[in-house]
């Protein structure tokens, strides 16, 4: 784990649990899997305070746990899963435009909470709902269950394991740790619950301490609610089911990018008949014949049978490999490359890698380095010579510039010897544009400024923490007037309370924050992509 990523994983973790759970995630960022003894005594915290941030923290999926032969329980933090948090806004945001405000809601429930049962979050997003309506109105139960189950049925969310049953013969001790588990089958399966209700508004602070003291009461004299019909059965975001939805939208704006609109709508239709048959690590997806697709395409492409046959063999016999064929017989299947699409993505030497090297490459070394760079992404292998002559630079500027980015590893050097000897005078020595390479020091720099973002965020919140809070109070103020009729002067009085530079103080500060929040989205987009040509090039054989 490189430093930069451990600084990332640290920031997120203090930004959203706090500093006690930022200590434990860094001590097993840092260390690697450690019992609970050695964990207290790396930070320097209290037991019951260690216990707590590793049940935040494995509540959230951030931390596992694995019993070792002796008995001990060793903990061991998912730097990954960490990184994760970055991309909550935009699983939200997906969720938002597939399935509108319950999905939305839903998942975001769920990503705050770690894990819910569905009763449960159901409710919990009913009530949000009612909030934002009008007076009298309300969301009922089953809109949002069926939503839910819309979810389930996508992957969009999926069961979390749980201990499985032992039989009751059995007199072998506890474990010291449960081993959870659960049926591939049995992952998406929705119980069938009998969700009937409307979302409450929430009621004024006397009523609600009122019935905070109430459910305490019934607490103690044991008259607590009956348990809910789906105890035990949790729910979680399928992080990867997200992962495979943005990787096929990429793929499809590529093929639209390379060819039409309507090619890649034909690759989005393929891709949408095998999203939840495909696993997420899978080289191709599900094979397709030209009749499925046909069928399956959108009511608005009036397109014929035979128009079809013509763009699935022209994307079959595209360089790019993003549509494979097998076989003849009944026209051939055919299968999207999610491997090959992937690696074009970033690999290729079209329009895909520009958007994130060739910037950097023109900041960092100037148009001309920029030139070499993509010189050799289309040509391959050249000499230094050829180089000089393709890329019209003078000699000296062309040596200097490779070998500079030669020291950054962005490019590599490649002898070929005429004989057995590797005699200088007697070596080919040819320069390569190395991808990988160059794509993991991206991706490293992208977490450094990620990272560098949200220090810059903090601190412009840390300037103006006075400002905010004064403006968070005047706000209370208000809000509490305008519940009880106050009158417009009243109003316009507590207003001016806030003068005329803290108003414009505040408005430069929502801009700055706003814009700092817009960059990391940004750059998590590009570190997604990176991501997944490294993974796919991992993969591939």
């Amino acid at each position: 784990m490189t430093q930069a990523e451990l600084r990332l994983c640290s920031l997120l973790l203090r930004e959203h649990f706090g500093e006690i759970v930022e200590k434990v995630g860094n001590s097993l960022l840092r260390t690697g899997p450690r019992p609970l003894r050695l964990l207290v005594g790396d930070t320097g915290l209290l037991p019951d305070q260690v216990k707590k941030a590793l049940c935040v923290l494995i509540q959230h999926n951030l931390v596992r746990y694995e019993v070792q032969p002796r008995g001990s329980v060793e903990y061991e933090a998912r730097s990954e899963r960490i990184l994760r948090i970055l991309r909550y806004p935009r699983y939200i945001y997906t969720a938002k435009t597939l399935y509108g405000d319950p999905g939305e809601l839903l998942v975001e429930e769920l990503l705050l909470h770690g894990h819910l049962p569905m009763s449960c979050a159901v409710a919990r997003v009913a009530d949000r709902l009612t909030e934002t309506m009008e007076d009298g109105k309300t969301m009922d139960y089953t809109e949002v269950s069926s939503t839910f189950v819309r979810l389930a049925d996508t992957h969009f969310i999926q069961r979390c394991p749980t201990v499985p049953e032992s039989p009751q013969s059995t007199k072998a001790p506890p474990p010291p740790a449960p081993a959870l588990a659960i049926a591939e089958k049995d992952m998406y399966v929705v119980p069938r619950l009998s969700l009937v209700g409307k979302g409450k508004r929430r009621h004024s602070c006397d009523e609600e301490e009122e019935g905070e003291h109430k459910a305490k009461r019934q607490k103690q004299e044991g008259g607590s609610s009956e348990t809910p019909p789906d105890d035990g059965i949790y729910w979680q975001v399928n992080l990867e089911r997200f992962h495979q939805h943005f990787r096929d939208q990429a793929l499809v704006s590529a093929v639209a990018s390379r060819m039409d609109q309507t090619s890649s709508e034909v690759v989005r239709t393929m891709l949408r008949m095998s999203e939840v048959t495909t696993a997420s690590g899978a080289s191709h997806t599900q094979p397709l014949s030209s009749n499925e697709i046909f069928r399956s395409l959108p009511a608005g492409y009036n397109i014929g049978k035979q128009v079809l046959d013509q763009y699935l063999a022209l994307l079959a016999d595209d360089p790019l490999e993003f549509v494979g064929k097998s076989g003849d017989s009944g026209g051939g299947t055919y299968t999207v490359s999610i491997l090959c699409g992937t690696q074009s993505l970033l690999g290729s030497p079209g329009p895909f890698l520009h958007p994130s090297l060739i910037p950097l490459l023109l900041h960092r070394f100037g148009s001309r380095c920029a030139r070499i760079f993509r010189l050799l992404l289309r040509k391959k292998h050249l000499e230094q010579k050829q180089v000089e002559d393709f890329a019209m630079i003078p000699a000296k500027e062309a040596k200097d510039m490779l070998y500079r980015m030669l020291s950054e590893n962005l490019v590599s050097l490649q002898e070929i010897p005429k004989t057995p000897d590797h005699a200088p005078s007697r070596t080919f020595y040819l320069y390569t544009v190395n991808v990988m390479a160059a794509a993991r020091m991206l991706l490293h720099r992208c977490y450094k400024s990620v990272a560098n973002l949200m220090e810059r965020r903090q601190h412009e919140m840390r300037e103006n923490k006075r400002l905010l809070e004064k403006s968070q109070r005047v706000e209370a103020i208000l809000a509490s007037m305008q519940a009880t009729g106050a009158e417009a002067a009243q109003l316009h009085e507590v207003e001016e309370m806030i003068t005329g530079p803290e108003r414009q103080q505040l408005e430069n500060l929502k801009r700055n924050v706003n814009k700092i929040d817009a960059s990391e989205n940004q750059v998590d987009e590009t570190i997604f992509v990176l991501e997944s040509f490294i993974e796919s090039t991992m993969k591939r054989p």
